[in-house]
């Protein structure tokens, strides 16, 4: 196994990380920014007025898109395991 291959190995980690982690972050980004912007008009300060709409859109996120996300990280890592004979 040389440094190439590990390199390989690291950034795939990464990418699959980032495609599985991001659609759930966006959503909270977004729905954090408009909460808070609805809190700054209205004036209201409630801190659970952020966290449950969050909770809930990341819900939705993993309900819609779950089988995708599965779909992706076991293809991932079903071709990690294919190459591990070769790597010695």
């Amino acid at each position: 196994m040389n440094d190439a291959q590990v390199l390989e190995i690291i950034t795939g980690a990464l990418v699959i990380g980032t495609k599985l982690a991001g659609p759930m972050l966006m959503a909270s980004l977004v729905i954090g920014v408009v909460i808070s912007v609805i809190q700054t008009v209205t004036q209201i300060q409630e801190m659970s007025l952020t966290f449950v709409p969050k909770l809930i859109g990341v819900a939705l996120i993993i309900v819609v898109g779950g089988s995708w996300m599965m779909r992706e990280l076991t293809s991932w890592v079903t071709a990690l395991w294919r190459t591990i004979p070769g790597l010695v």
